[in-house]
């Protein structure tokens, strides 16, 4: 048997990413005991209508979230309990719904920092409700073999280690959250393990006392004897001490109480618990409350590590006298294991997972990206800038200082063609209707293709056909009229010899400069001296040039449009940021910029 928590008990959590983590931990002890998930839902506002994937053995349980313990449990009627794991400005109010609450009957507050006269205040409202309130500052409570409520028990292996899997005979009363966790594993490796374990919080004011615990042990059949764990501070050990000499009890009771320090510090230490406060006149010391429950017929150890040898004595008292039947150990290799994931059994070498995918250019799994191998910030304090970045992660090679130069110069002289163009354009038009900036670019992105940027991977496929198959520029001309249609890369419909694009010249001037050798561009050159021939305006237009360009710089050609792409995403996200800084309204074409070729308006016939 057990007390407060069992295997009929069902918890709705308030809370988010702690609660989440709480409900993980209670997963994995419901796993151990090959019982259903005892977490039936969540209360967290911010996610209500959503779902919490909770881990249970190998598979996923998806958890309702809503946005108050009423809805929850107006949809859920088992639920019986609940954790609270939110701040400590919101856990009065959440403590207070869930009492008010009637299918649910026990309260159990994680949260720290609660004022005393809210934990006062809730505590009677408990009371008066007939229900229990554990907390503040609890670490939970563990009815082995039963029930798990927060992360007490710790880890996994911890639960196992601990044989809180199958109830023994002792009951556990502690302040301390991490004591909890000790005490459990004392009684397991001293005696035959824990029956139900309680963190009631290390505030000076718990929503239920030791007392109040003893009471529902003492009526609790499987539990034997009780280890309540103390502190100096307050007068729930004097009350315990009270309670155990005032008449003969069933069970029997070992206590341990920290603080003996205090009589070597300063008068007026503070110590980690809220609760633990230095009393007038000596009340409320470790020593008066260990003299205390000595008085009364309990066993208290001189110090903490006797109290294992005393648990064991005890033990050994209780099965020689037939109160205690020892249990049946069972095999651990019977116990459910918890599953590894894929990454912990892929670095214990359990299994291997074949790829979903490839990657050559970048990892990011160690403490930075590392882009083809270089470490980000290393590149950055190396003075190297973002067309080396591009490089690496376009063409795995770490471009010289001049490679990064003329990248740096295709990109700032492609940024932007003016708000007329139809990437631009549609861009503007996305801002006027209010959509935001990201579906606002990737509409102008949308116009992308052979009409509008995807010249340039064409040029750069075309040209390197020739000068791959030793083409002359006239040879060329011929082949391409005759398979293909017009040169891309070759021709503006505004530019002309008489009226050159400053881009193209900055580009060519720029490179002619340097001692690079460039095969592509000298042949589209060539090209163009014998097309501008035959017409001024079939010029070398950016296109060509920045793919001519690319192309003698070793990048494929499949890669060569997104240098357009990237270049022209700074200049959309200019005028999406433009038009709203204008507060630019829905645009809507002016009847004149369209040809209405209909017919003129007539009759509908008869429908016959």
């Amino acid at each position: 048997m057990s007390i407060v928590a069992n295997a009929d008990t069902r918890v709705v959590i308030m809370g988010g990413p702690a609660g989440t983590n709480a409900a993980r931990r209670m997963g994995e002890f419901c796993h151990l005991i090959k019982k259903p998930l005892n977490v039936v839902a969540f209360v967290f506002p911010p996610d209500a209508g959503k779902t919490f994937e909770i881990p249970y053995g190998a598979q996923l349980v998806s958890l309702p979230v809503y946005r108050t313990v009423a809805e929850a449990t107006a949809a859920h009627p088992e639920i019986n309990a609940t954790v609270i794991y939110v701040g400590a400005d919101r856990a009065t109010k959440a403590a207070q719904d869930a009492l008010a609450d009637p299918k649910i009957k026990l309260v159990s507050m994680i949260t720290e920092g609660v004022p005393e006269k809210d934990a006062k205040l809730l505590a009677k409202d408990a009371k008066k409700r007939g229900k229990v309130f554990n907390g503040p500052s609890s670490i939970g409570i563990l009815s082995a073999g039963e029930s798990r409520l927060g992360v007490i028990g710790g880890e996994f292996n911890n639960l196992v280690l601990s044989k809180l899997y199958r109830p023994g005979s002792f009951g556990v009363i502690t302040k301390s959250g991490g004591l909890s966790n000790e005490i459990m594993w004392i009684c397991s490796q001293f005696a035959d393990g824990v029956t139900t374990a309680i963190g009631i919080g290390g505030d000076a004011y718990p929503g239920t006392d030791f007392v109040s615990y003893l009471e529902m042990f003492e009526k609790d059949p499987q539990t034997k004897a009780v280890v309540i764990v103390g502190e100096m501070g307050g007068n729930l050990e004097e009350q315990a001490a009270a309670w155990l000499g005032a008449k003969k009890r069933r069970i029997r009771l070992i206590a341990t109480i920290s603080g003996f320090c205090q009589e070597h510090l300063p008068k007026g230490m503070k110590f980690g618990h809220a609760g633990a406060k230095e009393g007038l006149r000596g009340e409320g010391s470790a020593r008066s409350k260990t003299d205390a429950l000595r008085a009364a017929g309990a066993i208290v150890p001189d110090t903490f590590g006797a109290l294992g040898p005393a648990i064991e004595k005890l033990y050994r008292e209780l099965v020689e006298t037939g109160v205690i039947a020892p249990v049946a150990e069972t095999d651990a290799a019977a116990l459910p294991r918890l599953p590894k994931s894929i990454d912990q059994a892929m670095k214990s070498g359990d299994v291997m997972v074949e790829p979903l995918i490839k990657t050559t250019i970048s990892d990011d799994r160690g403490d930075e990206p590392c882009y083809d191998g270089y470490p980000a910030s290393e590149l950055i304090k190396k003075g190297y800038q973002i067309p080396h970045v591009i490089g690496l992660l376009w063409n795995k090679k770490l471009l010289s200082a001049q490679e990064a130069e003329i990248v740096k110069r295709i990109i700032m002289l492609s940024a932007d063609h003016g708000p007329c163009v139809s990437g631009a354009l549609v861009t503007i038009i996305a801002a006027g209707a209010g959509i935001n900036m990201a579906q606002s670019v990737a509409a102008g992105m949308m116009m992308i293709g052979p009409r509008f940027g995807g010249a340039v991977t064409d040029a750069g496929k075309w040209f390197k056909y020739a000068v791959d198959q030793k083409l002359t520029p006239e040879a060329f001309l011929d082949y391409m009229k005759a398979n293909v249609g017009p040169v891309p890369g070759i021709g503006h419909r505004v530019k002309s010899v008489k009226n050159p694009d400053k881009r193209v010249a900055e580009l060519v001037s720029h490179v002619k400069s340097l001692s690079i050798p460039m095969p592509h561009l000298d042949f589209a050159l060539q090209v163009e001296k014998i097309t501008t021939a035959k017409k001024d305006t079939l010029i070398l237009n950016v296109d060509g040039t920045i793919a001519a360009i690319l192309v003698d710089l070793g990048y494929p050609v499949e890669s060569l449009n997104g240098f357009f792409i990237l270049a022209r995403t700074i200049g959309f996200i200019g005028h999406w940021i433009d038009q709203k800084r204008q507060g630019s309204r829905l645009i809507r074409l002016f009847d004149y910029l369209v040809n209405y070729a209909t017919p003129k308006r007539r009759d509908v016939p008869p429908l016959t």
